[in-house]
């Protein structure tokens, strides 16, 4: 944001106007639509850049700036490079590109960009562990912003510590193989998400709308970027894949950030886009189902498609709601149970191993397990009922803990498993014992970790 903040404000003053692309990263946003109108006195229009007669209809004598960037964060909608430098000067105005989601793919300087900006936090760091960006432009411009007087580098800043850019200096020599191997992989998962029938966006898929643009703009090796989306719908869908993806499976992380090693993983709408109000998101076509998936390098490409194939078809197969709620627990060294994972799953027969009997894997809460079983419940802080509660028949059966629930509640249906939990420190809850639709499951990994299996209600 230093960066985009800096450039913007060395090439406009009050009074003048920018024109944004209306889908942009949240923070960008956020300084474009309120920060410069009330702060600055500049005026901004927010356009659909993808559509050229609306950026034309937007000009203003007194615009100086047409921002957009390369692959719109986070629908990866592409801009036109050379149609929008040429309105842009054509109109007396600078043409300002955010390339963070495609350095080395794209040279926006080659098409007649004036300013090119970076966050280099993302892929030209490679680790998420660095905090920094990057103004390309003529010297005039840098001199600007360095003005002693008016410069916003000089008087606001944001200069760059320069460890840092010591450090960063020993990660550009292999960005042109990361960028590579980024966008091999999320070629391959567009593709076989694209063969699954997903709402699936990607502009090295042939479907997309602009994919002819962005591959007149590419320059060759590097593929067209390690960004997919996928639209699963609904929030609920949304999340039940991401948790899956990461808790079951170790696909990626859940994380805002880009560009790293690992795949990450994050909703839009509730996160690097919310900033933005309800009518915008509309417009930027960001759903609230929408999952933004950075495509990392670790792990075999077989592994993490078969990964991903498997979440997404279960996810869809049980529409976002299945009948179990997995909980890692772990005994601490103070003896204490905790949650260590938690994911959405079909029951405790998914995770049976080839030699593994049916009895076990349907394994019924027994005695031992229910210190286990309160602390999964505990950590979901919820309680199963069988009734339909406040929020209708079909939300799963459950229902939030009541002010009375405490970190030591046991929920279970066995009554020998309540006795044993009476002897110890933990507490049953009582009037408990019929509140399930289906009894607590948990399987043993070892002696101090186990999965329970908590039923979320019944489905048809």
């Amino acid at each position: 944001m230093a960066a985009v903040s800096s450039a913007i404000l060395a090439l406009c003053n009050s009074g003048d106007h920018v024109m944004c692309s209306n889908c942009v990263y949240g923070g960008t946003y956020a300084f474009m639509k309120s920060y410069l109108p009330q702060k600055c006195g500049i005026s901004t229009t927010m356009v659909d850049i993808s559509d050229l007669k609306a950026v034309e209809a937007a000009f203003s004598s007194n615009t100086k700036v047409v921002y957009t960037e390369v692959l719109s964060n986070p629908t990866l909608v592409i801009a036109d490079l050379p149609s929008l430098a040429q309105l842009a000067h054509q109109h007396g105005a600078s043409l300002v590109v955010d390339n963070t989601f495609t350095p080395l793919a794209v040279t926006p300087c080659h098409w007649g960009a004036d300013v090119v900006v970076h966050s280099m936090t993302k892929f030209m760091s490679g680790s998420s562990d660095i905090i920094a960006g990057a103004v390309c432009g003529r010297a005039s411009l840098i001199q600007q912003m360095m003005d002693l007087h008016t410069g916003p580098v000089m008087l606001q800043g944001p200069t760059m510590d320069p460890r840092i850019a010591s450090e960063l200096l020993l990660r550009l020599p292999h960005l042109h193989l990361r960028m590579a191997e980024h966008s091999r992989r999320a070629q391959a998962m567009a593709d076989m998400l694209a063969e699954l029938g997903a709402k699936v966006l990607y502009p090295g898929l042939p479907g997309h709308k602009q994919h002819d643009v962005l591959t007149r703009l590419l320059n060759p090796g590097y593929g067209y970027g390690g960004l997919i989306g996928i639209d699963m719908g609904t929030a609920v869908k949304a999340e039940a894949l991401m948790e899956r993806l990461q808790n079951r499976h170790g696909f990626g992380l859940m994380a805002v950030s880009l560009g790293y090693a690992d795949t990450l993983m994050s909703l839009s709408a509730a996160s690097t886009s919310s900033e933005m109000d309800q009518a915008d998101l509309e417009a930027a076509e960001i759903s609230t189902g929408y999952v933004r998936m950075s495509v990392g390098i670790t792990g075999s490409l077989p592994q993490r498609l078969a990964q991903l194939q498997e979440a997404y078809t279960f996810v869809t197969n049980w529409n976002g709601m299945p009948p179990y709620r997995a909980t890692k627990v772990r005994r601490q060294a103070n003896g204490m149970m905790m949650e260590v994972l938690s994911w959405p799953s079909s029951g405790p027969q998914e995770d049976a191993g080839p030699q593994e009997p049916d009895s076990e894997a349907d394994n019924i809460l027994l005695p031992e397990a229910a210190e286990i079983v309160a602390a999964a419940c505990a950590a979901s802080q919820a309680l199963l009922c069988k009734t339909k509660g406040p929020l209708g028949a079909h939300e799963g059966a459950i229902r939030p803990a009541s002010s009375q629930t405490t970190s030591n509640t046991l929920i279970c249906t066995d009554t020998a498993a309540s006795s044993h939990a009476s002897a110890s420190r933990l507490r049953p809850s009582p009037g408990l014992e019929d509140c399930l639709e289906r009894p607590v499951k948990y399987r043993r990994l070892d002696d101090e970790t186990h999965v329970v299996y908590t039923p979320l209600g019944t489905f048809g």
